[in-house]
C-alpha cells in the first residue's frame, strides 16, 4: 500500500471512529444544535477535505462537472438539509465516507495493475560491466556501451543489451520477456536478449545493439505508450462522461425546482426540502465513477496481464480488433517454422553417410549460403579447410571444389546435368543437395526448415476459437508450402509470393471479410513489414523478428511461439467481455436507482450503494483482466 493510500485509510478510520462515538453519545439529547453540527463537521472534513478542494479547483478552472463536484454538492446538501430539517447529519457524512472507501478500492486496484507493469519495467538494467582493453571491467551506464563492445555479466545480473556469447555457459531467466518460466541455456555463439537475468555462470558477451535499440528498451517503450491507443469502449465512456455529468446536474436542478413550482401552481404546499433531498440523492446516484474508472482500468490491467505472458499489445484498441478476429494469415519461415535449415535425411548414398556429409560440408565451406552453413553445422566442421582447394561457386546451381585431391560437385540437379551426371529425382519436401565425386554420383542430402513444435497446436487452437479461415502466405516453393500447410492443418496456401504479391493477397483477403470480423497477419521478416501494416492487426514474432516487422506490428509475441496467437485472442475477448459487463451493469443499476431517486423511493443510503457499491464491484471485476496469464 502506498503512502497516499495509507493516509486515506487512516482518515477513513478516524472519521468512522468519530461517527461511532457520536452515535453512542447521542449528542442531540445533550448538546445545542450548532455544537452538534460542528461535531459532525469534524469527521466530514477529515475524510472529505481533498474532495472539496478538487471540486473547488474544478469550479475555478471552469471544469466543474466531475465526480468530485457531484460528491461535494450532494454531501454538503445532505448536511445542510439535516441542519434545516431533522438535525441528523449522519447521511451527509456517510456519503463522503463511503465514497472515499470506494476511491480507496479503486486506487488499490489501479496500483495492483501498475505493479504488474512495474514488474515488467524491472527488466531495465541499471549498469553494464564493460571490459576494457587491459582485460579489466568497469561499471558504466548502459547508454555508454557501443556496438561491438565486450561486457561481462555475472550471475544474478540483468543482461544490459542484446548481443552474443563470446565465452561462458549459463542459463538465462527470460520470464520477464517471454512469460516462460523455464530458463534458457546459452553457450558461445548463442544470442542473448537484454532484460533477461543470468542465473548461473559468468558470460562475456559482444554487443550487437546500442542500449536504446535493445529488446528491453523497445519492450518498455511499447508498454509505456500502449495506453495512448484507446479502445472503442474507452472512447465511448470519455464521450459519455463529457455529456452525462452536465446533463444529470441540470436534471437535478430541475428536479429540485419544477415539482415545487407545479405544486404551488396547483395550490399545494411546495415541499422544497423533500424535492431538494430527492435531487441530492439523484446527484449521488448519478456519479459516473464506476464507468469512468473501471473501463480504462480493465484495458490497462489487460495490457499488464498480457505483457506478463510475453504478449505486448501496443494499445487497448487492438484488443477490440483481436477479439473480432475471423481470418488469420501467416508467413511460413520463422513464423510456423524455425527459420533454421537443418540436414534431415540422406538418400541413395554410395559412401558412408558421415563421409558423404563431410565431403559436402568441406566443398561448401567457403560459401556463406544458409544451405552451406547447415551442412557445416551437421558435419561439425572446424574452421581449418586445408583439405579444400580450387573452390568455385556456380550461381543458382551449387559449388565445385577439390576435396582431399578429388573433384567434388555439390548442388542441385542443374549442376549434375551440367557435368552429365545422372541423379535420381527426390520428391521429399526440402532442399536437395546432390553430391558427386570424380564424376561418380554418391548420393543426395535433404535439408529442410523444421516446423515449430507448437505450430500444429497453434492452428488447432485457432480453429477451436472459431477462426473462420487460416491462410499461409509464403515466398517458398509451392510443394514445400503445401506440404507444411497440410501437416499443420492450415486451410489455404498461397506460395511463391514476392513481397508485393503478399500485399496483393492481403488486399484480396481484406475484401473477403464478413461483417465486423477482422484480419490478422502474423510474420517476422523484413519483407513482412508492409503486410503487417496493411492487416487489421499485425502480429510480429518479437524475439527473432526483424526491427522493421516489430515496428510495423500492433502486437508482439516475445518468445516467437505461434501458440501465443490464440492466447492473445483469448485475452482480448476476456478484456472486452469484462468491459461490456461493467458498462451494462453500471448503467442498468444507475438508471434503476435514478428512477427510484426521482420518485422519492430511493434513500440516500441506496444512493450511496448505487455510487460506491457499483464502483467497487466494477473495479473488482476489472481486476480480473490482470489474471490472464493462464488463459
Amino acid at each position: 500500500m502506498t503512502h497516499k493510500q495509507k493516509n486515506v485509510l487512516i482518515r477513513i478510520l478516524i472519521a468512522a471512529l468519530c461517527m461511532v462515538v457520536l452515535h453512542f453519545l447521542k449528542p442531540d439529547a445533550l448538546l445545542d444544535g450548532w455544537v452538534k453540527f460542528v461535531l459532525y463537521l469534524v469527521p466530514y472534513l477529515i475524510v472529505g477535505y481533498d474532495i472539496l478542494r478538487k471540486a473547488w479547483k474544478g469550479i475555478v478552472h471552469r471544469q466543474p462537472f466531475d465526480e468530485n463536484f457531484l460528491m461535494a454538492v450532494a454531501s454538503l446538501g445532505a448536511i445542510l438539509l439535516g441542519r434545516l430539517r431533522t438535525g441528523d447529519y449522519a447521511e451527509g457524512v456517510a456519503v463522503m465516507l463511503f465514497y472515499q472507501v470506494g476511491e480507496l478500492f479503486q486506487s488499490y486496484a489501479v496500483g495492483k495493475s501498475r505493479r504488474s507493469i512495474s514488474e515488467l519495467m524491472d527488466i531495465r538494467p541499471d549498469y553494464a560491466n564493460l571490459e576494457t582493453e587491459d582485460g579489466q571491467t568497469t561499471r558504466v551506464d548502459p547508454d555508454e556501451v557501443e556496438i561491438g563492445s565486450i561486457i561481462v555479466i555475472a550471475p544474478g545480473e540483468k543482461v544490459p543489451m542484446d548481443g552474443f556469447v563470446v565465452t561462458g555457459q549459463s542459463a538465462l531467466d527470460t520470464a520477464a520477456l517471454t512469460g516462460e518460466s523455464v530458463p534458457r541455456s546459452v553457450r558461445p555463439g548463442d544470442t542473448v536478449l537484454s532484460g533477461s537475468v543470468n542465473t548461473s555462470g559468468v558470460l562475456r558477451v559482444q554487443t550487437t545493439r546500442e542500449f536504446g535499440d535493445s529488446t528491453a528498451s523497445k519492450i518498455l517503450d511499447l508498454v509505456e505508450n500502449a495506453s495512448s491507443q484507446k479502445s472503442r469502449p474507452e472512447q465511448f465512456i470519455t464521450r459519455f462522461a463529457r455529456v452525462y455529468t452536465p446533463a444529470v446536474c441540470g436534471a437535478a436542478v430541475l428536479l429540485s425546482v419544477l415539482p415545487p413550482l407545479i405544486r404551488v401552481l396547483c395550490g399545494m404546499p411546495p415541499l422544497f426540502a423533500e424535492w431538494i433531498t430527492r435531487a441530492l440523492t439523484f446527484l449521488v446516484i448519478s456519479c459516473p465513477c464506476a464507468l469512468v474508472i473501471s473501463i480504462p482500468l480493465t484495458f490497462f490491467a489487460g495490457i499488464g496481464g498480457a505483457s506478463s505472458a510475453g504478449i505486448l499489445v501496443k494499445g487497448s484498441n487492438f484488443f477490440e480488433s483481436l477479439a473480432r478476429t475471423g481470418l488469420v494469415a501467416m508467413d511460413k519461415t520463422g513464423t510456423m517454422t524455425e527459420g533454421v535449415f537443418e540436414v534431415s535425411e540422406i538418400h541413395d548414398a554410395t559412401l558412408p553417410e558421415n563421409e558423404l556429409l563431410r565431403i559436402a560440408a568441406l566443398a561448401e565451406s567457403y560459401s556463406s549460403h544458409p544451405i552451406s552453413q547447415s551442412l557445416q553445422k551437421a558435419a561439425h566442421l572446424s574452421e581449418i579447410h586445408e583439405q579444400v582447394s580450387d573452390a568455385e561457386e556456380i550461381s543458382g546451381e551449387g559449388v565445385r571444389a577439390v576435396v582431399d585431391g578429388k573433384q567434388v560437385l555439390c548442388g542441385n540437379e542443374k549442376l549434375m546435368n551440367r557435368y552429365l551426371i545422372t541423379c535420381p529425382h527426390c520428391d521429399s519436401v526440402g532442399t536437395v543437395v546432390h553430391v558427386a565425386v570424380d564424376g561418380a554420383y554418391c548420393g543426395h542430402i535433404l535439408i529442410a526448415d523444421c516446423i515449430k513444435s507448437t505450430a500444429a497446436e497453434a492452428i488447432d487452437a485457432l480453429h477451436r476459437l472459431g477462426i473462420r479461415e487460416t491462410v499461409m502466405l509464403t515466398g517458398d516453393r509451392k510443394n514445400v508450402a503445401e506440404a507444411i500447410s497440410s501437416q499443420l492443418g492450415i486451410d489455404r496456401t498461397e506460395a511463391e509470393l514476392l513481397p508485393e504479391g503478399k500485399v496483393r493477397k492481403m488486399e484480396e483477403l481484406l475484401s473477403q471479410r464478413q461483417g465486423r470480423e477482422t484480419l490478422v497477419f502474423v510474420g517476422d521478416g523484413m519483407n513482412d513489414a508492409p503486410v503487417l501494416s496493411r492487416a487489421d492487426v499485425g502480429i510480429a514474432m518479437g524475439a527473432l523478428g526483424s526491427d522493421a516487422a516489430i515496428e510495423a506490428a500492433d502486437v508482439v509475441l516475445m518468445d516467437d511461439n505461434p501458440l501465443k496467437l490464440a492466447k492473445a485472442i483469448r485475452i482480448a475477448r476476456k478484456c472486452l467481455r469484462i468491459a461490456y459487463e461493467n458498462i451494462i451493469f453500471a448503467i442498468a443499476v444507475k438508471l434503476a436507482c435514478l428512477l427510484l431517486g426521482a420518485l422519492g423511493i430511493a434513500s440516500m443510503w441506496m444512493a450511496i450503494f448505487a455510487d460506491v457499491g457499483v464502483m467497487v464491484l466494477a473495479v473488482l471485476n476489472a481486476i480480473r483482466a490482470l489474471h490472464v496469464r493462464n488463459l
